[in-house]
């Protein structure tokens, strides 16, 4: 996607994956500061690392407690968190209801990224571990009902921000049968059975590949300056899941 938008812009450049362990990923931010690397993109397991490893971190990390775009300004290494726009710019592309409650799923960055961007609406936040869902409720401090796994919840849009559905497996059905729409962070080279279902349904559903096209969008502005159209990312992320 980076490399589409960097020939989009005219801008050249390069932009690559990189699969590190703890110490590898402490080599990569020195690398950065060295002047090395314009920028980085963290994702599982280092994102809480890479929060505590920042001069100056920005509002929306701040919230979420974790960072996932890394950039060095005037010498000072910057951590942002596009978590927030991308499940904002999923959330329209996938023409999810502006209203009701909606029920997050995890307890971790990504869950933490929902409800500063579901900020406003009635949230419900369920976790396997209970006192790690009322952590990070009370951490970012939105005011969600955190309820147990398993508990009965209110009809609303489900979001996904856990690892399941990466390997196939399915929501839990009393979750899905009564949601009235998805967001499902995880994706892949097909949709989850999930995002299958609840189309199948007529509902409306937004996946991760929604949400990685709006994090890429955020994420090569934070580098560049520059907001290329999120069809570039797109069509790129499209043909590579394609050619798999």
């Amino acid at each position: 996607m980076h490399r589409a938008a960097l020939n989009a812009a005219r801008m050249t450049g390069d932009y690559e994956t990189r699969d590190v362990d703890h110490t590898g990923f402490l080599e990569g931010v020195v690398e950065m500061r060295n002047g090395g690397l314009a920028g980085a993109n963290v994702t599982m397991p280092h994102k809480m690392t890479a929060y505590e490893l920042c001069d100056e971190i920005s509002m929306e990390a701040e919230l979420a407690g974790a960072v996932n775009t890394l950039s060095l300004r005037d010498g000072a290494l910057w951590g942002d968190n596009t978590d927030i726009a991308g499940i904002r710019s999923a959330w329209k592309v996938g023409a999810l209801p502006e209203d009701g409650p909606v029920v997050i799923l995890g307890a971790g960055g990504a869950a933490a990224a929902a409800l500063v961007a579901l900020e406003g609406r009635e949230v419900y936040l369920l976790a396997r571990r209970l006192e790690a869902a009322q952590q990070t409720a009370r951490r970012v401090g939105i005011g969600a009902q955190v309820l147990g796994w398993g508990e009965p919840v209110p009809r609303g849009v489900v979001v996904n921000a856990t690892s399941l559905g990466m390997h196939s497996e399915l929501l839990p059905e009393y979750l899905l049968e009564s949601a009235t729409g998805l967001l499902d962070m995880t994706y892949g080279d097909s949709p989850t059975p999930s995002v299958t279902g609840l189309r199948a349904k007529g509902l409306p559903v937004a996946d991760g590949l929604d949400m990685l096209v709006g994090q890429a969008v955020g994420s090569f502005a934070i580098w560049t300056g520059i907001v290329v159209d999120a069809g570039v990312f797109r069509l790129a992320a499209e043909q590579e899941l394609a050619g798999r």
